[in-house]
């Protein structure tokens, strides 16, 4: 089984139904794969994704000057904060943002009733490292390529709108193209794994990122960049043929998916398995790692959600489902 690959032409037309089912039915991986982006998204992919080597490599009094407490790590810089087999994760770091700008460019953090103050992991607002030295492009390229991001998951968003509307009569009509372009919640993750320090076979396979699901609706990722940090070169792809990232279909087999490095993928999460009702099925996934010494891989995660108002099930809004899926996880 392969992933589904369209172009961002195609897309733009709409998807026929069966190509749709090949994609997100019951059968597939739950991933599609977009091509044929507009022709700046190479070189902003590039330079974003080498920024998270630099990002991480900052000084140390740095990076906790960058760390966010009050919103559990999920603004700005976190490492070992959250669990991989009930240890804490120090295979990565990431950087966390608020896309509340893809709505409106002045905001940091999204706006929202005043009932929703105590969910800091979403009201705390960006924070941002100096714009210096290696840093100097940061906020403006990341915020670009999360907002291109965003702008194609709206159109594979109204493809899965049309999708659900004819196999599930109670769907919303439009929920998920809505929910992308209008919601002001919606996180990025801009993802550093650390070189591995040892050499010896890993017993896990899911060993640089456990097996999850996204608590999104809709994720889009970019292809991962491999850096030798030892001499800080970018490898056109990865020298170990297993690294990378995996998922299970709806069979529970493990398929590897290779995303072009001039493409994104975009894959469905828990939050539309519930609002479908179950008509689309998160994905499974995990990544990983190489023991090659020196590689690091760098890569970028956009989570399209609702507004923390909006009901996911019978029972829970956004904000109280997402609440109880992050406390799982720290």
């Amino acid at each position: 089984m392969t992933s589904v690959s369209v172009s961002l032409k195609e897309l733009k037309e709409g998807i026929p139904l069966p190509r749709l089912e090949q994609a997100f039915g019951p059968d597939s991986l739950g991933i599609i794969i977009v091509k044929d982006l507009p022709p700046e998204f190479h070189d902003l992919r590039l330079k974003v994704l080498q920024s998270a080597s630099k990002l991480a490599n900052l000084p140390s009094e740095e990076l906790r000057r960058l760390e966010s407490p009050e919103s559990t790590w999920l603004v700005g810089w976190s490492c070992g904060k959250e669990k991989f087999n009930d240890e804490p994760d120090t295979s990565k770091g990431s950087w966390y943002v608020n896309c509340s700008f893809h709505k409106d460019p002045k905001l940091e953090a999204p706006v929202l009733p005043k009932e929703f103050d105590q969910y800091k992991t979403y009201v705390t607002p960006n924070i941002w490292p100096a714009p210096n030295g290696d840093m100097v492009d940061f906020q403006l390229d990341l915020k670009k390529l999360i907002n291109m991001i965003i702008d194609v998951a709206g159109i594979v968003a109204e493809n899965c709108d049309n999708y659900i509307s004819n196999t599930y009569s109670d769907y919303e009509a439009g929920f998920l193209k809505s929910t992308v372009e209008n919601s002001t919640c919606s996180k990025a993750r801009l993802l550093h794994y650390f070189p591995k320090t040892s050499t010896s076979p890993s017993k896990n396979e899911d060993d640089w990122c456990g097996e999850h699901l996204d608590h999104s609706c809709i994720t889009g990722l970019t292809s991962a960049l491999f850096i030798d940090e030892s001499t800080n070169t970018v490898m056109p792809k990865s020298a170990d043929p297993e690294a990378g990232l995996y998922i299970k279909n709806r069979q529970n087999e493990v398929v590897k998916v290779n995303i072009p490095s001039d493409c994104l993928a975009f894959q469905t999460g828990s939050a539309l398995q519930e609002v479908s009702r179950n008509q689309f099925k998160a994905v499974p996934h995990y990544v990983k790692g190489t023991n090659l010494p020196s590689i690091a891989r760098n890569t970028l995660a956009v989570f399209c959600q609702p507004n923390l108002d909006v009901m996911v099930n019978d029972k829970e809004n956004f904000a109280q489902f997402s609440d109880r899926t992050l406390k799982s996880n720290h």
